[in-house]
């Protein structure tokens, strides 16, 4: 059976997950990284991501410098995610024979520029040769016990709230597909809110990053918190350039910010007092609420309905 017939890729990953046995193991398969627990004062962060040549990037579009900052930025994004600090990386790469010095060299200038940024080393990794040219990172960071956030902890009557705006990567996408004019910078160079993390991170009931789309990410939040939520469309932050990208290609820019990814925002969900207490240094927007029904819906001029849906790699 092909993997898109089974489910998809979260199908996949629920028949092939098994619960760690260690009891260090805070959290293993189901959130933006694992914890665990080595008794040192704070928790142990650790993630993966991998960008594959052809899928998450081309080279007649990015330079390899912007292949690297990329890279390093969605791995970032994920520790920011579970309220932590990245502490090192490691590098796994697999190059073509066609791959130049000068390509590597550019694309781990981008990967430095990250972490220089973000105060912390690249420790290591691995190099091998591929047909196609393949990245993947992992990520170690620390996080304060108290600042933990996961996926698990939303309750009913939170406010869901996202940083920034959304659909901005999708519509940078969809310029360079159509070899249209226009501001792909969204697509090309996201930024991840560490930062931005660090604040929300002690009020925060649960939290993720937006890197499959608003509908996948508010979907993963309520599957496992147990709860249901309902989104307002009106709401959803949306950047006039990415309304404007959408109008031009004809194409409704809400698809672009619930169904899109690769914006690194954040998605959060924390009580309307403590929504009160939070001061950030971009955009903060209200998009909906969590109920304790378990459905998933959006509320449009056209009525509720169930918000499903967000980038799924065998869909």
């Amino acid at each position: 059976m092909r993997i898109k017939d089974f489910g998809g890729e979260f199908a996949l990953i629920d028949d092939i997950t098994r619960k760690a046995k260690d009891a260090r193991v805070i959290v293993g398969v189901g959130d933006d990284c694992a914890v665990l627990d080595y008794g040192a004062g704070k928790y142990l962060l650790w993630g993966v991501d991998m960008l594959c040549e052809g899928d998450h990037f081309r080279n007649d579009w990015y330079t390899p410098r912007q292949i690297g900052a990329k890279a390093m930025e969605s791995n970032v994004s994920d520790i920011a995610a579970m309220g932590g600090l990245p502490s090192g990386a490691l590098i796994s790469i697999a190059l073509t024979a066609e791959t130049t010095v000068e390509w590597v060299e550019e694309f781990y200038a981008g990967m430095y520029s990250v972490a220089d940024k973000y105060k912390f080393d690249i420790l290591g990794g691995d190099t091998t040769h591929s047909i196609i040219q393949t990245v993947s990172i992992t990520v170690l960071g620390e996080v304060e016990p108290d600042n933990l956030c996961l996926r698990s902890g939303a309750k009913p009557g939170d406010l869901v709230c996202a940083t920034g705006d959304l659909g901005k990567s999708k519509a940078g996408l969809e310029l360079l597909l159509a070899k249209t004019e226009g501001d792909a910078s969204g697509h090309l160079q996201p930024k991840c809110r560490l930062a931005e993390a660090q604040v929300i991170a002690p009020y925060a009931n649960s939290m993720i990053d937006v890197s499959d789309g608003l509908a996948s990410e508010v979907g993963h939040i309520c599957r496992m918190s147990g709860v249901g939520a309902k989104i307002v469309e009106e709401n959803i932050p949306i950047s006039e350039n990415t309304r404007k990208t959408a109008e031009k290609l004809g194409h409704n820019p809400i698809d672009y910010a619930l169904h899109g990814g690769e914006d690194y925002e954040l998605v959060f969900t924390l009580s309307s007092e403590n929504l009160k207490k939070i001061t950030l240094n971009c955009p903060l927007t209200v998009v909906g609420e969590i109920t304790s029904k378990k459905d998933v819906l959006i509320e449009s001029a056209a009525g509720l309905k169930p918000l499903k849906g967000g980038f799924n790699h065998f869909a």
